[in-house]
C-alpha cells in the first residue's frame, strides 16, 4: 500500500510503509531521457545525470557528496533511460533526513562547474569506449538503431563521440532547465516512514522549486518495413545477436499478456529458449528474452551469444520458437508462467529500493501505481487465447529486426531466415 500527496508546485510525493525494514530508500524520478533530446545533443540527459554528482552550492565537490552518504553506510546512484531519469539513495532508516537533503540538493542546486564538465566529458567518453568493448551490450545498442532507425528511440543513451565532444555548458544547462521541473518529478520513499513527516520534509526542501516544463509531445516512430538486419564485424570469440520485434507501449492493456508470453519464451531456466537453445541444442551459454515499454511503442527482444559458425543455425532455431508463440500455450505451461511472474514480483517487493522504484516509476509513467494484488489479479485472468492474440499481433515478419556483432568478413546470409 502507498500514500500520495501533491505539493503546491506540482511535485508528487509517495510513500510506502514497511514497518519492519531497517533500511529506507528514496527515489527521485524525472520524466526526461534520451528520447527528449535533439539529435545534436544526443547523450545530454545522461551527461546531466553525471553532472548532478559533481558539486552543489553546499557540497561543492564530488568528494563531499560521496562522503555525506557513505559516511553513514548509505548508497547513492542514478540511471538514465529513454524516457525517464532516476536518482536514488538507500540508507539506514535513521538517516532518511540526510538522504532526502542530499538528493534534493543534487537535483536543485548543482553548479555545472565548467572544469567539472570537461573532466566528466572524458569520463563519459571512456564509458562509451567500455560499451564498445562489450559486444554483448553493444549489440543491444545496435539493435535499437536497426529497429528504430533515425528515430530518437534508436539513439544510444550515452550519446556519440561527436555529440559528447561538441556539446557545451550552455546546451547542458539549457536542457536541464527545460526538462527538470517539479511537475515532471516524483519523489517516492519506502521503509519505516510516516507519510506526513516525509511530505513535510520534502516540502521544506523542494516546495520552493519552480520551472517551466517543456512540451511533452513526442515524435511517433515511423512504420517499420522489415525485416531489418545489421551485422557489425568485430574480432570476438562469440557472435552476439539480438533478434526482436516492435511491440507494445506501457499504455497498452495487452502488455501484461506480452510480458507473460515473454516469461514463457525466455525468462529463467525453465523457459523455452533455455531448454531448446541451451539444454537441447547446446548452442548458447546465455540466451534469454526481455521486453521494454515506452509511451507509444515497445520491444520484445531475444539475446544470445553463440559460436560464430553456429549463427545461422541459432537464428533458425530462434525463429522456430517465435513461430511457436503463435500456437496455443498448453494449460500447465501457462499455469507455471503465471506462478513464475507472481513469485518474482513478490520477491522483489521485499526490498525498500524495489518498492520505492516501483511506486515512483509507475506514478511517473502511468499517473498511479498499481498494487501487488492488482497485478496478480491481471496475471491470473490471462488466458491462452489472450497470449495467442498478442503473439499474432506482435510477432510478424514486417516488425522484425536482427543485429549481430561477430568476426565476419562478409555478412552471413541471415535475412532469408527472418520469416514468420
Amino acid at each position: 500500500m502507498y500514500q500520495k500527496s501533491t505539493l503546491d508546485n506540482g511535485l508528487r510525493v509517495l510513500s510506502a510503509q514497511m514497518p519492519h525494514a531497517r533500511s529506507v530508500s528514496i527515489v527521485m524520478g524525472v520524466a526526461t531521457g534520451a528520447r527528449y533530446e535533439p539529435a545534436g545533443v544526443n547523450g545530454v540527459s545522461h551527461f546531466i545525470e553525471h553532472m548532478l554528482f559533481k558539486g552543489t552550492e553546499r557540497r561543492p565537490s564530488p568528494k563531499l557528496i560521496s562522503e555525506a552518504i557513505e559516511g553513514v553506510g548509505g548508497i547513492i546512484n542514478a540511471e538514465t533511460g529513454k524516457e525517464h531519469t532516476m536518482y536514488w539513495a538507500k540508507v539506514a532508516r535513521e538517516h532518511l533526513p540526510l538522504a532526502l537533503d542530499l538528493l534534493s540538493d543534487l537535483l536543485l542546486c548543482s553548479q555545472f562547474a565548467p572544469e567539472e564538465i570537461e573532466k566528466e566529458r572524458r569520463v563519459i567518453l571512456e564509458e562509451l569506449h567500455m560499451l564498445l568493448d562489450e559486444p554483448h551490450e553493444w549489440v543491444d545498442v545496435l539493435f535499437d538503431q536497426t529497429l528504430w532507425g533515425e528515430h530518437p528511440l534508436g539513439r544510444d543513451i550515452v550519446g556519440t563521440r561527436e555529440t559528447l565532444t561538441q556539446m557545451d555548458r550552455r546546451q547542458i544547462v539549457g536542457f536541464y532547465r527545460q526538462r527538470y521541473d517539479p511537475r515532471a518529478t516524483v519523489v517516492s520513499v519506502a521503509g519505516a516512514v510516516e507519510h506526513d513527516a516525509v511530505v513535510d520534509r520534502v516540502a521544506t526542501m523542494m516546495g520552493g522549486w519552480s520551472g517551466e516544463v517543456a512540451d511533452d509531445e513526442l515524435e511517433p516512430p515511423a512504420e517499420l518495413c522489415g525485416p531489418r538486419v545489421l551485422v557489425q564485424p568485430k574480432d570476438t570469440e562469440q557472435a552476439h545477436l539480438c533478434l526482436g520485434v516492435r511491440a507494445l507501449s506501457y499504455r497498452d492493456p495487452e502488455r501484461y499478456a506480452l510480458n507473460l508470453l515473454n516469461a514463457i519464451l525466455g525468462e529463467g531456466m525453465s523457459s523455452r529458449l533455455f531448454l531448446e537453445i541451451r539444454e537441447r541444442q547446446g548452442l548458447a551459454y546465455d540466451v534469454h528474452s526481455y521486453t521494454s515499454h515506452f509511451r507509444d511503442a515497445g520491444t520484445a527482444i531475444i539475446y544470445a551469444g553463440v559460436e560464430p559458425a553456429d549463427l545461422l543455425r541459432t537464428v533458425e532455431a530462434l525463429m522456430g520458437e517465435l513461430r511457436r508463440l503463435r500456437e496455443p500455450v498448453p494449460d500447465e505451461e501457462l499455469r507455471r508462467a503465471r506462478e513464475f511472474k507472481k513469485g518474482r514480483l513478490a520477491l522483489a517487493m521485499e526490498d525498500t529500493r524495489a518498492i520505492a522504484s516501483w511506486i515512483g516509476g509507475q506514478e511517473l509513467l502511468h499517473g498511479r501505481p498499481q498494487t501487488f494484488d492488482e497485478i496478480v489479479e491481471i496475471v491470473d485472468s490471462l488466458t491462452a487465447d489472450d497470449l495467442q492474440r498478442v503473439a499474432n499481433r506482435c510477432f510478424s515478419s514486417d516488425r522484425l529486426a536482427l543485429a549481430v556483432v561477430g568476426p565476419y568478413a562478409e555478412p552471413p546470409p541471415v535475412r532469408d531466415l527472418l520469416a514468420l
